[in-house]
């Protein structure tokens, strides 16, 4: 049977690799040059890029891409759950959770892949202590509601998890309000939420509604950059590419006239973005809980 082309592509890259054409910190081909520069589809040039993260061979760099893995770079040959956790939170910050498998995680540690169920039962509890360890780096601020009022607690928490979920782009796929995981630091989270609401005229199932209310809102909004984040590692475009690429299309569906608000909007070259969509919104939104508050 003959092989298929994301395996012959990733030889070719890691006998590259091996031989020192590419050494360790240079740049790996994004998908779409390797598209280009072989012939294959989006699919399979991010195979090949995810076999060689599997093989830890690559690793992702922010703002730069997929680079050459130093020699014996991340080796933990006995490491703790700590580092387990923390390795998988690199993992998911850099290549988003669909990059993250328990494969790709024990080749960063340098273990065998049978080797991770030492430290988790399985994948979602490894996303559990995931999101435990996020929660725990940030907790809540050090503000308190008689002598900072409920609103400023509630917009300080709210912009805690903007900037988290900022750094963490996966995080708010992973958190979930009807299938919650039980992270001790997330449910603490909401509890600091309830107590900033509590003893002002709400009983208690308005005080968590109110308060999972406020906190769907800010991961309900922060979706949208898991999503660009995707976008952009799949078409190696940023959001702005993306639009100038958009451009001709856009300018055809409002030329008939039928669009003329949004024709206007976009034409006046207004800046926006999620920062200021996630702003309005939260201020609305403590807005409407105003009135049921004493």
């Amino acid at each position: 049977m003959e092989e298929p082309p994301y395996r012959r592509i990733a030889a070719d890259l890691a006998d590259r690799i091996a031989s020192g054409e590419l050494a360790p910190g240079a740049r790996i081909p994004s998908t779409r040059q390797l598209m280009t520069e072989y012939g294959v589809a989006m699919a399979t040039a991010t195979k090949v890029l995810a076999t060689l993260r599997e093989r830890g061979l690559v690793e992702p760099v922010r703002g730069i891409g997929t680079v050459v893995a130093a020699a014996g770079a991340g080796r933990a040959p006995n490491p703790d759950r700590e580092q387990v956790v923390a390795t998988a939170v690199a993992i998911a910050d850099a290549e988003g959770l669909h990059g993250l498998s328990m494969r790709r995680l024990a080749g960063q540690l340098r273990i065998p892949t049978m080797a991770i169920y030492r430290y988790v039962a399985d994948r979602e509890e490894l996303v559990l202590f995931m999101i435990d360890k996020v929660m725990a780096d940030n907790p809540p601020p050090a503000l308190t509601p008689d002598r900072d009022g409920w609103r400023a607690c509630l917009e300080a928490v709210a912009r805690l998890h903007w900037a988290m979920y900022r750094r963490h782009t996966w995080l708010a796929q992973a958190v979930s309000f009807t299938r919650p995981l039980p992270a001790p630091h997330a449910m603490a989270h909401t509890e600091w939420m309830m107590r900033a609401l509590n003893g002002r005229g709400l009983d208690l199932n308005a005080q968590f509604t109110a308060a999972v209310t406020v906190a769907n809102y800010v991961r309900g909004t922060a979706v949208n950059r898991a999503e660009e984040a995707q976008a952009e590692q799949d078409s190696g475009l940023t959001d702005t590419q993306w639009m100038a690429a958009q451009e001709q299309r856009i300018g055809g569906v409002l030329a008939d006239g039928r669009l003329p608000l949004l024709a206007r909007f976009i034409t006046a070259d207004v800046v926006w973005d999620l920062d200021m969509l996630f702003e309005f919104g939260l201020q609305r939104l403590l807005d409407g809980l105003a009135p049921l508050l004493r």
